[in-house]
């Protein structure tokens, strides 16, 4: 158990596999954010890199396809994991989330890859 909510960048594929399909990026964003609730009834504050580096994009008149989101996607993750305590990395062939993973790990920061290794600070809730 941990005696502080710790702050969890969740990670996994958002644009990869999706040829830039919207529909797959949002059903990977989706399967993203059934993490959350999970990394949330544990205690815990989860944060997805894509909620902040969209709405960034759409500030700038761009989307994830844009050349200028490789700009604002990667840099987005890693400002983020400059405030984050660890990251859950889900499933899946991305290239941004095994680098958020890299730099978690550079910076001594814990890695979980299920739900279940997460320390909880309270019970699990349910919906």
């Amino acid at each position: 158990m941990t005696t502080k909510p710790l702050l969890i960048l969740i990670a996994g594929p958002y644009r990869s596999g999706t040829d830039g399909d919207p529909q797959a990026m949002a059903a990977n964003l989706a399967r993203l954010e059934t993490a959350a609730w999970p990394v949330f009834a544990a205690g815990h504050l989860p944060v997805i890199g894509e909620w902040i580096a969209l709405p960034v994009l759409r500030s700038a008149g761009a989307g994830p396809t844009d050349p200028l989101a490789d700009r604002v996607l990667y840099p987005a993750a890693d400002r983020l994991l400059a405030h984050c305590d660890a990251v859950l990395r889900l499933p899946g062939a991305s290239a941004g989330a095994d680098q958020d993973v890299a730099t978690a790990l550079r910076r001594g920061l814990p890695v979980y890859h299920d739900v279940t290794e997460i320390p909880r600070l309270a019970p699990l809730e349910t919906a």
